[in-house]
């Protein structure tokens, strides 16, 4: 799996286009901004996109659904469960508190906990870690873990959102922190770290 990392929107928040050494197929994960772009690189790849991802339903994460939906309308856009009723709603999504009202299709997909992904050679299970918002999940492959909003390099995610729970966050946080420290974490702001890294140095956990 080749990962691009493409920082997008006024909140430079993550965009992971993951790509299948083996065959056409990619997934999108957080288009929050500057589709143009995003679809553009798609363009020049000659990629098949199997699925867009919110990993959960802030504006940064998803203000660009709508353009990405609007060119590539076979791939479903996919959201866990608790998500759906937030991606149209724009104060629950926060777009509304930044003054640009933004209402997201509606998912095609809806994901649970532990459901699996699958895009050629890409494989991501779904892991649901609450805390951030209600619907944050990560996304967990062989070799990386994608956080979202819920953990960063030396930091975790707001908790002060309409949604959002310090406690709950933290449970979260020490189903992730678990898992193996070889993992490489691609978080949805700022660069990329490891579980290893986070569990000797980062204040919220040490």
């Amino acid at each position: 799996m080749i990962i691009r990392t493409i920082p997008v929107g006024s909140m430079q928040a993550n965009c992971y286009i993951l790509e299948c050494k083996d065959s056409d197929s990619a997934v999108i994960i957080d288009p929050g901004g500057d589709a143009d772009m995003l679809l553009d690189y798609i363009d020049k790849q000659n990629l098949a996109v199997k699925f867009i991802v919110n990993t959960h339903s802030h504006i940064d994460h998803i203000a660009g659904n709508s353009e990405l939906k609007a060119v590539l309308p076979t791939a479903p856009l996919c959201i866990h469960e608790s998500g759906v009723d937030r991606l149209t709603d724009s104060k629950l999504n926060l777009s509304a508190f930044l003054g640009i009202p933004y209402s997201s299709p509606v998912p095609e997909k809806i994901l649970h906990d532990e459901d699996i992904l699958e895009a050629g050679c890409i494989h991501l299970k779904v892991i649901h870690t609450p805390g951030h918002s209600p619907d944050s999940i990560c996304l967990l492959s062989e070799e990386c873990i994608f956080t979202g909003d819920l953990l960063f390099a030396g930091s975790i995610g707001r908790y002060d959102f309409p949604g959002s729970s310090y406690e709950t966050l933290m449970k979260s946080l020490e189903e992730i922190i678990e898992l193996d420290g070889s993992l490489t974490v691609y978080p949805g702001h700022g660069p990329k770290t490891s579980i290893d890294e986070e569990r000797r140095s980062n204040p919220f956990l040490v």
